[in-house]
């Protein structure tokens, strides 16, 4: 086995280790990962490295010199990002060589995703990955790798089943309006935050006859480009939460570090529509809406995990599906697997 493959990894935290209330702790900004990826650059170990960062996951793919990194990797992570370094052990993963193949493409495919089978994580790895590339800091391995996931992801989901069934937070925040509110074509949405995951949700409940459609931003000029394509209509940041009371849905994705809603400002807008139920959609990490909202009466609120969970009801009968797309991956990690070595032996 080639020495160099020898020191290929991963390090990272998912919902499979980790609850919703230790990913918020464990979330970086766009820019502590581009500061932590220049930084693991930068280290003699270092050959090539690569940070994905979503709200369900956090991996630093690398390869190093030698395989005696992973001490330092953790301690990087932690440092930098005022992590718990006892908390993010007890909460992560490490895996090398032939498993970083399997793990990627298993990622990829949406096999690992929260949402099993969906096909978000897929754009978000290939923004990761040209990120990257721009960056210059992967090489020869980790191109191919990233390059190669890709097109597995597209064989498993063309070969298999695995996208059927309810595989996307817009499709199950669809679903649930439906069962709140009955019929859609009368209810008010109002988007809080220019998240492109809640922008698609508000696209699904639009596709499904939602025609009031309101955005807010922090930034006004996002705001107001999302209405214009939602044909809805935007509003100011600062007036919002005085304004609750007007809408039914309620889907908030900002990036902001605490809570844009909290229980006294949901049970004030209440105050103002007796008898009416609300509909709230937590898609922010950290979380947007205060948990203890869901306490109050006729407010039903949803986060990431519990959209999830909904979303995954179906997983039994996709069972089958699901372990032929694995035995379709395992046997693209494996050839892959065999093209590294040759390259590699090849250039040393």
């Amino acid at each position: 086995m080639s020495e160099v493959l020898q020191s290929l990894f991963v390090l990272g935290s998912s919902h499979r280790e980790t609850p919703l209330e230790l990913r918020e702790q464990f979330a970086l900004t766009a820019e502590d990962i581009q500061k932590l990826q220049d930084e693991l650059h930068k280290m003699e170990t270092m050959r090539e490295c690569l940070i994905i960062n979503t709200c369900n996951r956090l991996e630093i793919y690398g390869l190093a010199t030698t395989p005696m990194v992973e001490e330092d990797i953790r301690n990087l992570l932690c440092a930098r990002n005022g992590i718990d370094r006892k908390l993010f052990d007890a909460h992560s993963f490490w895996h090398t060589n032939l498993n970083v193949l399997q793990h990627a493409l298993e990622v990829s495919s949406g096999l690992d995703s929260q949402m099993v089978g969906e096909t978000e994580i897929l754009r978000q790895m290939k923004a990761a990955y040209e990120q990257a590339r721009e960056a210059k800091v992967t090489g020869t391995v980790l191109n191919r790798l990233f390059e190669k996931s890709f097109q597995a992801a597209k064989s498993a989901r063309t070969l298999t089943g695995i996208t059927r069934g309810q595989v996307s937070i817009g499709n199950v925040a669809v679903d649930l309006a439906s069962r709140i509110f009955g019929r859609l074509k009368q209810s008010r949405v109002l988007l809080v935050g220019s998240g492109e995951v809640a922008e698609k949700t508000a696209q699904a409940l639009k596709s499904r006859g939602v025609a009031d459609i309101t955005v807010t931003s922090r930034t006004y000029e996002n705001a107001h480009r999302i209405a214009h394509e939602l044909h809805g209509a935007a509003i100011e940041f600062s007036d919002f939460k005085e304004q609750l009371h007007r809408y039914d849905i309620i889907i908030s994705s900002t990036s902001a570090p605490h809570y844009v809603l909290d229980q006294e400002t949901i049970a004030q807008a209440r105050k103002n529509r007796p008898g009416q139920p609300y509909f709230l959609i937590d898609l922010a990490l950290p979380r947007d809406i205060d948990p203890a909202v869901d306490k109050l009466e006729s407010v039903y609120l949803y986060n990431l995990d519990d959209l999830s969970t909904i979303a995954n009801e179906n997983l039994a009968q996709r069972k089958a599906e699901i372990e032929r797309a694995r035995e379709i991956l395992k046997a693209h990690a494996w050839t892959l697997w065999l093209q590294l070595r040759r390259r590699t032996l090849m250039a040393s």
